[in-house]
């Protein structure tokens, strides 16, 4: 059949960069995969506890947004990495 026009415009993704999606300044939850929600939803909860949470989105594994890693790693107290938990998945590829 026929398709649905679509009149927008999509974003440009930068291959190999992450987002930051929330700014804090103690902790830092990067999130990898579907856990960007599960993220957000507890960053909300610590700052309700006055703990000012980052939360970023790595969007990639490889090529890994270094930068943004060392970034939150020098600028926040905790930095927790958030994925579906896999073996040797993406917090493997942080260390």
């Amino acid at each position: 059949g026929g398709g649905v026009g679509w009149a927008g415009r999509g974003l440009v993704v930068d291959i190999g960069k992450g987002r930051i999606v929330r700014e804090g300044s103690k902790f830092a939850l990067l999130s990898f995969g579907t856990r960007l929600q599960d993220c957000l939803a507890a960053a909300e909860e610590l700052g309700a506890a006055g703990l000012s949470t980052t939360v970023a989105d790595a969007r990639f594994a490889k090529p890994l947004d270094q930068d943004l890693i060392r970034r939150l790693a020098r600028s926040h107290e905790v930095l927790v990495t958030v994925e579906e938990g896999a073996i040797g998945g993406f917090a493997s590829h942080v260390l």
